[in-house]
């Protein structure tokens, strides 16, 4: 049952979650699936409009906005969901974890599939953008702010915009290899500074042995009296 295993994941990965009653009544994921899933068995059977009415009034009440042609499997958590987007021809698996601002979206007016395709056991973190009819395989890991926009292999991890896989975990041994390193500004411009600082050093110390060049050295200007 579906509303079951959407609660069972709440529990499981929300340690804040502290007993049934306050799950049913305050988690604003966990209604909008409870509405999309009414949206989607009425859009199923072909009937205008009221789908996307439910919608609509879904999103006025938990900010979380599902067209109602989306698939969305069991066991998934929306995690305070305010700015969750799911497009008309999204398809998602099982036991997939959205934090709040995630947009799973489509590129241009093309019509037919045009959005993403989310395996199960994925996680796609705070204000991360998956675009187009592409694919997202089981296990991976969508760090927060990412944009997405080609298919990503299972057991990846992906970071950046454009988003661009780090790491691959082996999951029979369940070790993680790096694949790609991040640029880090910091680190490269303290690497900058330390290599200025030893060329300004040699220089004072060719100065002081009575070796600097002259022509290299600027002249001493006279105060004004």
């Amino acid at each position: 049952m579906s509303l079951r295993d959407d609660i069972r994941a709440i529990f499981e990965r929300d340690p804040a979650a502290t007993n049934l009653i306050e799950v049913l009544l305050c988690y604003p994921g966990l209604h909008a699936l409870i509405m999309h899933r009414i949206a989607h068995a009425l859009y199923k059977r072909g009937i205008p409009v009221l789908p996307r009415l439910i919608s609509h009034i879904n999103r006025f009440l938990t900010g979380i906005e599902i067209h109602p042609g989306a698939k969305i499997g069991k066991g998934v958590f929306i995690d305070h969901g305010m700015g969750v987007v799911i497009g008309e021809t999204t398809e998602i698996g099982d036991n997939v974890t959205l934090y709040q601002g995630v947009t799973l979206g489509g590129t241009g007016k093309e019509r037919g599939k045009r959005h993403p395709t989310v395996g199960n056991n994925v996680l796609i973190s705070v204000g991360a953008k998956v675009l187009g009819a592409i694919e997202i395989g089981d296990n991976v890991k969508i760090g927060a702010g990412s944009v997405v926009l080609d298919s990503v292999p299972p057991n990846c991890t992906v970071v950046g915009v454009p988003g661009r896989v780090v790491a691959v975990r082996d999951p029979s041994s369940g070790s993680t290899r790096r694949v790609e390193r991040l640029p880090d500004p910091e680190a490269e411009m303290m690497a900058c500074l330390q290599r200025k600082i030893l060329e300004l050093e040699e220089r004072l110390a060719r100065l002081e042995r009575g070796q600097g060049n002259p022509e290299t050295v600027p002249e001493a200007r006279e105060s004004p009296n």
